[in-house]
């Protein structure tokens, strides 16, 4: 909407340009406005604002009445229509000798009332709740899942079952089978369990993976409970709610000493995995540790990596301050990490809803 300002300036603009010899339709055209609109702005009786905002509309002849449409509501929530569309209530209720409105009409005013899609048996789809888990120090949460290494043959594949810790990214626990199983799932837990002898008791280790049929078998849950671990999933059908485990493989799919090929046979598989995980806890600078090693961030030796590059850092500004526009780089990590962290909204101003 053009305010009042806006329109007094193209105005008098309009009005210089014609006294220099400009014709006031070329004029008009030049300012993207018609010459019916200049003129209507001229008019001294029509107000500079847009009054149609403020229009009084008259209520249509044709309006069905409150009783009406209440009649409507009542007749399509009868047992016999609640799970029929309009477009077989109408012709139903013809077949009855009774015609309440047409068939447009009844979708309209279902539409107005939410009932056009969940009425009687039909309920409005309820999505499970995202798993959401906070890790604040290593051995709080854990993620694990299971992907596929190409075999010697086509269509042959080997099976790698990974443990990953949420805090530190270390894998804590790794094995290769032939198959998927519950049972399995159940023996790589324990041997995680085992190789970590600094599990948290104050706070319950969680153990959060997607929603197959290794990760709900009652073998899997059985070791849990008595492990006291707590089982988490992702929601179904939904494939980011295990993201750090699905990125891991990525990084392990694409080094550059991935036979491509497949391998041999499950031994090779083996060994290559096991030189790999030990490259990604004690070699491997991961970019969302800030370059520091999954063994270093599990083993608590980050805040002392960090001092010293502070410090040098430190050192580097003040020999050379002209070389620094701003502060030295930030090494430090967040004390908390999230798994699927909740998406707060933002709360809109109500006026700025109403506009």
């Amino acid at each position: 909407m053009i305010s009042a300002s806006d329109r007094i300036k193209a105005i008098m603009l309009i009005k210089e340009a014609t006294q220099a010899g400009a014709h006031e339709e070329m004029a008009c055209k030049e300012m993207g406005i018609s010459l019916r609109t200049l003129q209507r702005w001229r008019s001294d009786t029509t107000p500079l604002e847009d009054q149609r905002p403020f229009a009084e509309h008259p209520v249509p002849r044709n309006k069905l009445t409150e009783t009406e449409t209440q009649e409507i509501l009542s007749v399509v929530n009868q047992p016999i229509f609640q799970s029929l569309p309009p477009s077989q209530i109408v012709p139903m209720l013809a077949d009855q000798g009774i015609y309440l409105a047409s068939e447009s009409t009844f979708y309209r005013v279902l539409r107005n009332h939410n009932m056009q899609y969940h009425r009687g048996r039909s309920k409005k789809p309820s999505s499970k709740p995202i798993s959401t888990h906070c890790a604040t120090g290593p051995n709080q949460v854990w993620m694990w899942d299971i992907t596929w290494l190409p075999g010697p043959a086509k269509g042959v594949y080997f099976y790698l079952y990974l443990i990953l810790d949420l805090y530190s990214r270390k894998i804590t626990a790794w094995e290769i089978w032939l198959e998927e199983s519950a049972e399995n799932a159940s023996i790589l837990v324990r041997r995680g369990v085992l190789s970590e002898q600094r599990i948290v008791s104050v706070k319950p280790l969680v153990l959060h993976s997607d929603n197959g049929s290794p990760m709900k078998g009652s073998s899997l849950l059985e070791t849990l409970y008595q492990l006291g671990i707590t089982p988490s999933r992702s929601r179904p059908r939904v494939s980011n709610d295990n993201p750090y485990a699905e990125s891991i493989f990525r990084t392990c799919k694409y080094r550059p000493n991935y036979p491509l090929s497949g391998f041999k046979d499950l031994t090779q598989a083996r060994t290559w995995v096991l030189a790999f995980v030990k490259w990604y806890n004690q070699e491997h600078r991961h970019s969302g540790l800030k370059f520091l090693t999954p063994h270093q961030r599990h083993s608590g030796m980050d805040k002392v990596i960090f001092e010293n590059r502070r410090k040098l850092y430190e050192k580097a500004k003040a020999g050379h301050p002209e070389r620094w526009s701003r502060g030295i780089r930030n090494w430090t990590l967040a004390n908390e990490v999230w798994l699927n962290p909740e998406r707060i909204q933002p709360e809109i101003n109500e006026e700025k809803q109403s506009s």
